[in-house]
């Protein structure tokens, strides 16, 4: 039954993209916008493909972990619409400190950089997937399966909720009136995709936007006319992007930063360890220290130290 359902959501879900897609290319088009560039969207269906692949291949593991602790559950939970409303916000909650912690500690950003490396805005760039976020991404939902919920229906209400988090992949809306105050948006997700100093690492959630009001990264998006335009992409985007530094280019950062010689064993740890940009030397800015660089008036494109990627 389960595995039906989720055949279903692909099912439904797959001409559903097909047809937002072609509509965005087409509005796009028409008001003379380059949303779209064919060598982007390539690498998106690429990502995406390769974290499908992952997926697919370890979910007998991942699934198997789940279920040994849902064997194990410190209580019994009987479905119902009460059911799959407390599965769709705990998961939704343990997400967030998924992703939260995907922005802040380097080794999972050189995961997550690859969602963050297009320089566009479209419903495409939803499906540039964190290749090898399968391999860990469980581990933050094993909570759930302590509670009670089943392992099947943990894979589905995250399948549920990808599907909301592609559909704020956009520039076509605007704002959504009242569900601007509870839901992750448009607005809300584009502010997360920019590499102005004052969006960086802001509006984690996936479905909600709840707990980025409740924990301090939320940020509204700011009118142009008194901030700047979004400017999406990294603070540092990859000169030369191919198949493999689309990938690999954090990594083989990461493995410069802990090579230098002179380092104390410490410092490498930072470089693993500590938030992108973090650097011994200040040769690199945080998301926080670029932040704070503009509310003290400095332009971060105008100074040469080398910010965060």
């Amino acid at each position: 039954m389960e595995a039906i359902r989720e055949q279903w959501l692909i099912l439904i879900s797959t001409p559903v993209y097909v047809i937002i897609i072609g509509l965005e290319i087409l509005l796009t088009h028409l008001q003379h916008r380059k949303t779209y560039r064919f060598a982007d969207t390539a690498a998106n269906v690429y990502l995406m493909l390769l974290n499908g692949g992952i997926d697919l291949g370890f979910r007998i593991v991942y699934l198997a972990i789940l279920n040994y602790f849902y064997v194990h559950a410190l209580i019994t939970v009987s479905q119902g619409i009460m059911y799959w409303a407390c599965l769709l916000v705990l998961e939704d909650f343990l997400y967030y400190w998924l992703h939260r912690f995907d922005h802040e500690i380097r080794l999972f950003w050189a995961v997550h950089v690859t969602h963050h490396s297009s320089q566009k805005m479209n419903f495409a760039v939803g499906f540039r997937s964190s290749v090898f976020q399968p391999l860990y991404r469980f581990i933050y939902f094993i909570p759930l399966a302590l509670l009670g919920f089943k392992p099947i229906d943990i894979v589905f209400i995250y399948a549920v909720t990808q599907i909301w988090g592609i559909f704020v992949h956009t520039e076509l809306i605007h704002k959504m009136g009242w569900l601007e105050y509870l839901m992750v948006t448009p607005s809300h997700h584009r502010v997360h995709h920019g590499s102005n100093p004052k969006y960086l690492d802001k509006n984690m959630g996936m479905f909600l936007i709840i707990w980025d009001k409740l924990f301090g990264t939320f940020q509204a998006e700011i009118p142009a006319e008194m901030y700047q335009p979004i400017t999406y992409g990294l603070t540092k985007n990859i000169e030369k992007p191919n198949p493999l530094s689309i990938i690999f280019h954090e990594w083989s950062q990461i493995r410069k930063d802990i090579m230098q010689k002179g380092i104390s064993f410490r410092t490498r740890l930072l470089y693993l360890f500590g938030p992108p940009g973090w650097s011994h030397d200040g040769s690199r800015l945080t998301s926080k220290q670029l932040r704070k660089q503009e509310d003290n008036g400095v332009d971060s494109r105008e100074t040469s130290v080398v910010s965060r990627e």
